[in-house]
C-alpha cells in the first residue's frame, strides 16, 4: 500500500550548496473527544552550517493553543533522507551514534533532546529550560490520502512547475489524510489516542513568500474520510511576484482540486478573524468560510532574516465547507470546530481581496 500515498517531494531538497535555504515539516493530529489539536513544526535553516541563520527548530503548537520551542543550533547533528519523508534532529545525545532514524524505545533511552519524523512515525522531546515546559510524544501513522485521488498516483501539490527552480518556494501536502495511534504527555498531561485524524505537509526553497493564508482540517462533524487543504499566497516565479492560490479536497478517496489553472478563484482574507474562499470550475463550485473569536497564537516562520514570528495560527476555528455542482444541487456540506486557520507575512493592515 505505500505506493499509492507517497507524494512526490517527500525528500530532503538541499543541494549542498552554501546560497541560503529552508525545509520545513509540519505534522498534526487533532483529537476530536479532547477537542485538542497538537501541530508539530520541524525547520532547518542553511544547513551547510557556520553561517548566520544556520541551525534547526522544533516548535509545538500543543494544549489550548499555547507555543513551545527549542532551537537546535547544530547542523551537524541533522538528518534527512533524499529519497523518502524521514528526518531528525537532536540536542543531546547519550550516544556517539550518528543521526538517522532509531527504533522507538532507543530513541527514548538515548535521546535526552530532539526528534524524529518519516511518513509512519512523530517522536521527540523537548524542554523548555526557562519554564521547563515540555512535550513528550510518540505516535505511529497510518497513511490514508496524499495528494490525489487515494489508489492512482500521488500529485505534486503546486503541479509540474514545483519541478523546476522557476516555482520558488515549493510546497507539498504529504498526507491529506490518516490515522495517528500513540500518545503526547503535554506538561504532565497525557493524551492516548487510537486512530485520530493526522495531516502533514512541507515547504522548502531559495526565497520566502511574503504573504499567505492557509486552512485546514480533516476532522469534521458527521464525515469521515474528509479533508481539506486551502492556501494563498504571494510567491515568486522567475522572480515576479504573483498571487496564487489552491483548493484541494479529499473525500471517501476521490479528490477535487481547485487551481488557476482549472478554476476561477476567489477570497476576501481579514487581518485576523475570517476567511472566505471561492472556487469554480466546470464541475463543481466550493465555498469555505472560516471564523475565529480566538486571539490566536504566533508561531516562528523562516524568512531571509531567520525563524521570525510572523504567522498567526488558530487550531480551533469554525470551518464551513459547501460543494455543490454545476446545477446547483449541494454534494457536500460540512462543519468542524476544530478547523486550523493561518495568516502569515506581511502586511495584514487591511483586507486581501482577491478574484472579486
Amino acid at each position: 500500500m505505500e505506493k499509492y500515498w507517497k507524494t512526490p517531494h517527500a525528500g530532503y531538497h538541499w543541494d549542498g550548496s552554501q546560497r541560503r535555504f529552508f525545509e520545513g515539516w509540519y505534522y498534526r493530529v487533532t483529537l476530536p473527544q479532547d477537542k485538542q489539536t497538537f501541530a508539530f513544526m520541524y525547520s532547518i535553516d542553511d544547513p551547510i552550517g557556520r553561517k548566520y541563520h544556520s541551525g534547526g527548530a522544533a516548535q509545538i503548537l500543543g494544549e489550548n493553543d499555547q507555543y513551545l520551542s527549542r532551537i537546535f543550533p547544530d547542523t551537524k547533528t541533522f538528518w534527512a533522507s533524499y529519497e523518502q519523508l524521514a528526518l531528525c534532529h537532536w540536542k543531546k545525545n547519550n550516544t556517539q551514534v550518528k543521526s538517522k532514524i532509531l527504533e522507538t524505545d532507543i530513541f527514548q533511552e538515548t535521546i535526552e533532546e530532539g526528534y524524529q519524523a518519516t511518513a509512519t512515525l512523530n517522536q521527540g522531546y523537548i524542554q523548555d529550560p526557562a519554564t521547563k515546559q515540555y512535550c513528550n510524544w510518540c505516535y505511529k501513522i497510518e497513511p490514508i490520502d496524499g495528494w490525489g485521488d487515494r489508489f492512482l498516483s500521488q500529485k505534486a501539490t503546486a503541479g509540474w512547475l514545483s519541478f523546476l527552480p522557476i516555482f520558488d518556494p515549493g510546497w507539498q501536502v504529504l498526507m491529506a489524510d490518516g490515522w495517528a495511534t500513540g500518545y503526547i504527555d503535554w506538561n504532565g498531561k497525557i493524551y492516548d489516542f487510537k486512530k485520530a485524524p493526522a495531516y502533514s505537509e512541507k515547504n522548502w526553497g531559495y526565497s520566502f513568500p511574503s504573504k499567505w493564508f492557509w486552512i485546514n482540517c480533516n476532522s469534521f462533524e458527521q464525515e469521515y474520510e474528509l479533508s481539506l487543504t486551502v492556501a494563498g499566497g504571494i510567491r515568486k516565479i522567475l522572480n515576479w511576484p504573483e498571487s496564487v492560490g489552491i483548493i484541494g479536497l479529499h473525500y471517501q478517496g476521490k479528490f477535487v482540486q481547485f487551481t488557476r489553472e482549472n478554476s476561477k478563484l476567489s477570497w476576501h482574507i481579514k487581518p485576523w478573524g475570517s476567511w472566505i474562499i471561492e472556487g469554480k470550475n466546470g464541475d463543481y463550485l466550493i465555498t469555505i468560510v472560516g471564523k475565529t473569536d480566538d486571539i490566536g497564537t504566533y508561531v516562528r516562520v523562516p524568512t531571509a532574516e531567520g525563524l521570525q514570528f510572523l504567522c498567526r495560527d488558530t487550531v480551533k476555528g469554525h470551518l464551513t465547507i459547501e460543494l455543490k455542482n454545476h446545477q446547483g444541487n449541494t454534494i457536500l456540506k460540512a462543519t468542524s470546530f476544530l478547523g486550523c486557520l493561518e495568516i502569515g507575512g506581511s502586511p495584514w493592515e487591511q483586507d486581501w481581496i482577491y478574484g472579486k
